[in-house]
């Protein structure tokens, strides 16, 4: 039983393997006269059937289902079906059951199937090992990353220089979009619908460009005011709004696959990415230029590494899905997968164009060749996701910091005027009463402090003070070392002090999330400065150690006991000054000086280190633990009379007096009381995408967040790479295939950033010799669709050769060129739309016209279209007064919130169901489009739903007011509420008997499933 284990692998040491044999196959006893027999049938026969029927659809640059049958190696790998032989039996071999029709799709294509003699010579050179003597083509397997785009390849419309100069075809209208439509409708035939009446139109502009209805106020105001006015004053009220920003910035969410969770099956939260989604509303409603918009998305932190909202607008690399769960051989895979998924979005959100699809080969339809893929690919090599902090309103804590500096400086000035004119002569007199008291050795004195170090890489910094402030990173367990210097003699205790400071959490003194430390252990070795022969430093023993306050449980003696674990700590006097001392066993000093280290280890708890440490020695037997310390410099002015002193040693004296100075500590008090009211900046953390910054860290084995070189990968597989990708773009969209040097520059030298996603924005904004007239066309076409139900390219995120071509293209470039002349504003696009009489125009069918032009591709009137998920819930919330227009900040998962959709935390495993119901996206893949389906389930939820309820209570309310109304009226104004109309005869008399005699909670009961059933209609549900 061993040996026939064995003897397999036996042979296949025994035999070399033939041309393309893999070296897994086991090999049989005639194993090489099977291959020399194959090899010779082959030559002879099976190379030219298969040459002549296989090898255009399935080698070379063309690989049809993805079986490569070029080499003998790519033959067995197969493809999307499978391997494409079994090696020795060619009944199992997908190559023989295609070709002799006994499995669809029947090969050749299109074709008859081989010739039985053709078939029968390719079963024998299978059941042979189907050996081959060379590949069927010669390939350069680097030549597909050298591949140039040829200039016929360019001629797609879409490609095209915007065509600047063209003009309104009928110039006697007043927007020149009609203009456009208006010739075109001519040669077609037919006429534009009439305007809509008015109510229809303020409420079609109110839900299309703020995503909430007016009010019966600003409706009746409009219909009173007929001037031709009246309407663009409205148009140009909902562009300022601030709810513009949050209708607006949904539809782009919706193209950058926004969430706030990672995806796949854990789907982990990302609580920092909502500022992404501000950033949008923010810059929508400020009217931020597109192409700057488009730029800091793509690179906010190297244009603008100082503004907030650059830094914020990063979110979008951060913003598709990511897996939290990869092995480290996965780890090369799910970055380039994860690289795709920021390039395909980029592609289909700003160029329209499928570049994705260019990943494991040439674009099949556009001129994106792979070569192209890799190289844009190369831009965002090395970012990350990553979080910092920001300041969201530098703006205000600028203003606010000014006035208060202002108000702070006569403090300031008190205390400076009480330094120079009282200070001295309070301090003559307090050093004659003392009598030569000073000089007592219950003194605590300063050491001079040389080297501090933190084993945990936090950073320490030296105070004026003689204290030691640790900041920056705070980390699990810590050991602090300081090297202390000092001349005194006969040393015989050590004081530490654990201060407060204003940059701890809760001012400390620890570094602890409540402010605490807990110190386990303290460690003092001494060794003279001067030493004649290298001696190793002796540890002092501490005895009687004692503080002014001990946490219950974690004494002071702790820190001396030699338990690695035990602690002093402070629970709950957090924003405390505190004090420990302790006695050294034997005195200490050294002739010429004495270095003392002290160490102190944090093991106690996680995170809990001190934060601004200060230490004094002393020669006295038992120094009081709070009595003032003094430096050396002190010491040597006190021991000296009034006029022989320094100017240096008379200012050290008074800079030490002063806090014990009672007029002094109380003018201080009032400085310090003052300072604790600054304002601070708004800081909170973002998830942004960056490169030089520690990633985001989840669950995974991969040794880097991310690779250092992006590789042309052949077929897309990281195991088969042909060379390093540098940046550079799509050559359709360059002048020639090297042009790339016009954009991409070197960093500035130690700078953190590559700046490869600069060259990339600025190209994809570039109108000149770049992508920008492209993208121009892209996003007009977005905010045309936006308001039409139809964009003017169909394929709103599609505008290669296989997409739609433009209905208007001459309109669709006006529009674009406009765009850029205009600054790339987005606004005064949107109002040229809105202005327009084709978007005024009613939405009355005509059967006769519906005839001529079925899809109103030339849009002939307006179409009727169901409401987005959100502005269907919003506008529920607003006509029952339950709408909270809170703007910005964190979202929410419970469907009890009643802030506007937009503010939903946008979690993939978790949508919300009032939003999926009505078709919102579920974040995974960009969305341009937005499908529009009529189910049950949706009137279910108005139905039943209970916040439909209790919004449906809400617009009783407010159309009873409060139980105040008749019931003609209250139907009348519940009406002019939800539908911005009156009730007609017929819906009043319903109305009325249906309300009839109903009284007290039965009335307000029957009132609101009244209004529940206007939210019902779809005259609520659509706008006309």
């Amino acid at each position: 039983m061993r040996f026939s284990y064995l003897a397999p692998v036996l042979l296949v040491a025994t035999h070399a393997p033939a041309f393309g044999q893999s070296q897994k196959e086991a090999v049989d006893s005639d194993h090489a006269a099977k291959m020399v027999k194959g090899t010779e049938l082959f030559k002879a026969s099976v190379r030219n059937v298969l040459q002549a029927k296989c090898v255009k659809c399935h080698s070379g640059e063309r690989v049809e289902g993805e079986l490569d049958i070029n080499t003998r190696e790519s033959l067995l790998k197969g493809g999307a079906r499978g391997p494409g032989i079994v090696s020795g039996d060619h009944k199992k071999s997908l190559l023989y059951q295609l070709s002799a029709h006994l499995k669809e799709p029947h090969m050749p294509e299109n074709g008859r199937k081989l010739p039985d003699a053709d078939l029968q010579k390719i079963a024998e050179w299978i059941d042979l090992g189907a050996p081959y003597d060379k590949p069927f083509v010669a390939v350069d397997e680097t030549a597909w990353t050298r591949k140039t785009v040829a200039a016929t390849d360019k001629k797609h419309w879409a490609y095209q220089p915007l065509a600047r100069d063209v003009r309104n075809p009928k110039p006697e209208t007043q927007n020149p979009i009609d203009g456009f439509l208006l010739d075109k409708l001519e040669k077609a035939g037919l006429k534009p619908n009439p305007a809509a009446d008015r109510r229809t139109l303020i409420r079609r502009a109110y839900l299309g460009l703020i995503g909430l209805p007016p009010t019966p106020e600003q409706v009746d105001a409009f219909l009173k005011d007929t001037s031709p006015q009246t309407y663009e004053k409205v148009v140009d009220s909902l562009l300022a709004s601030p709810h513009f920003g949050e209708k607006q910035a949904r539809h782009w969410l919706d193209l950058v696959r926004f969430a706030e969770s990672h995806g796949f099956e854990h789907d982990y939260d990302r609580p920092t990415a909502y500022h992404y989604r501000d950033f949008v509303i923010k810059a929508l409603n400020s009217d931020l230029p597109f192409d700057t918009f488009t730029k800091w998305q793509l690179a906010g932190d190297e244009f603008a590494p100082n503004d907030p909202l650059a830094l914020m607008a990063t979110g979008y690399l951060a913003a598709g899905v990511h897996s939290t769960q990869i092995t480290k051989n996965e780890a090369e895979k799910h970055r380039y997968d994860e690289l795709d998924d920021i390039l395909g979005n980029i592609g289909t959100t700003f160029l329209g164009l499928t570049t994705g699809c260019a990943r494991c080969h040439d674009h099949k339809y556009d001129a994106i060749p792979a070569r192209d893929y890799y190289r844009m690919l190369s831009a965002f090599t090395t970012v990350v996701r990553t979080e910092v902090e920001l300041d969201l309103e530098p703006e205000k804590y600028a203003s606010q910091k000014k006035a208060f500096d202002a108000a702070h400086k006569r403090f300031t000035d008190a205390l400076e005027q009480f330094e120079r004119e009282q200070l001295p002569t309070r301090f003559a007199t307090w050093e004659k009463e003392q009598s030569g008291k000073a000089l007592s050795g219950a003194n605590w004195l300063l050491p001079r402090i040389g080297a501090s170090k933190s084993a945990g890489g936090a950073t320490v910094t030296a105070q004026p003070d003689g204290s030691v402030l640790l900041s920056g990173k705070n980390p699990t367990t810590e050991t602090l070392t300081f090297e202390l210097f000092t001349d005194l003699k006969g040393i015989k205790a050590l004081r530490l002090e654990a201060l407060t400071h204003a940059g701890l959490v809760k001012s400390g003194p620890g570094r602890a999330a409540n402010g605490n430390f807990a110190l386990s252990d303290l460690r003092v070795f001494a060794e003279p400065i001067a030493q004649k022969e290298a001696q190793p430093p002796v540890r002092v023993k501490l005895i009687d150690p004692r503080a002014t306050f001990e946490q219950k449980g974690l004494p002071v003696a702790a820190a001396v006991d030699d338990n690695a674990t035990s602690a002093w700590a402070v629970d709950p006097q957090f924003g405390k000054d505190h004090a420990a001392a302790f006695t050294f066993e034997k005195p200490v000093g050294f002739t010429g000086g004495t270095r003392l280290t002290v160490t102190l280890s944090f093991n106690n708890n996680t995170g809990h280190g001190i934060g601004r440490p200060r230490f004094a020695v002393s020669a006295s037997e038992k120094p009081d633990l709070t009595a003032p310390a003094t430096s050396e410099l002190v010491q040597t002015a006190l021991a000296r009379p009034a006029g022989g002193r320094t100017p240096e040693q008379t200012a050290a004296l008074l800079k030490w007096y002063a806090p014990q100075d009672a007029e002094y500590r109380k003018l201080q008090k009032a400085e310090r009381d003052h300072l604790a009211t600054a304002p601070k900046p708004n800081k909170v953390k973002a998830l942004v995408a960056s490169e030089g910054l520690p990633a985001v860290k989840l669950h995974t084995q991969a040794e880097a967040e991310f690779l250092n070189e992006t590789h042309f990968l052949r077929r897309g597989d990281p195991a088969q790479k042909n060379g390093v990708a540098q940046v550079s773009f799509l050559q359709t969209l360059m002048p020639d295939a090297e042009a790339q040097t016009k954009w991409v520059k070197p960093a500035p030298a130690g700078a953190r950033l590559s700046y490869r996603r600069t060259a990339f924005a600025n190209w994809l904004t570039d109108t000149e010799s770049g992508a920008g007239n492209l993208v121009a066309r892209v996003v007009v076409n977005r905010l045309w669709a936006q308001h039409f139900g139809r964009g003017l390219v169909a394929t709103v995120s599609d505008f290669g050769v296989r997409g739609d071509a433009p209905s208007h293209p001459e309109l669709l470039d006006y529009l674009a060129a406009e765009l850029v002349r205009g600054g790339w504003k987005l606004k005064p696009i949107h109002k040229l739309i809105v202005t327009s009489a084709a978007y005024q125009q009613s939405s009355v069918r005509d059967e006769a016209k519906v005839k001529l032009d079925p899809e109103n591709k030339l849009v002939w009137r307006q179409p009727v279209r169901r409401l987005q998920a959100e502005v269907i819930r919003d506008s529920i919330l607003a006509a029952g007064g339950r709408l909270n227009t809170t703007m910005y900040g964190p979202g929410t998962l419970s469907e009890e919130s009643t802030r506007r959709s937009v503010y939903f935390t946008m979690k993939r495993s978790k949508l919300i169901p009032a939003l999926v119901v009505f078709d919102a996206p579920d974040g995974t893949v960009g969305v341009g489009d937005r499908p529009n389906t009529t189910v049950a389930p949706q009137s279910l939820h108005l139905m039943n739903n209970p916040h439909v309820r209790a919004a449906a209570y809400g617009l009783a309310a407010r159309a009873s007011n409060g139980g105040k109304a008749s019931d003609p009226d209250s139907i009348a104004n519940a009406y002019q509420i939800a539908l911005c109309r009156a009730p007609t005869k017929d819906e009043l008399t319903d109305g009325i008997a249906f309300l009839k005699g109903a009284t007290g909670a039965d009335r307000e009961a029957k009132l609101a499933d009244l209004c529940q059933v206007l939210f019902c209609l779809n005259e609520f549900l659509y706008a006309e």
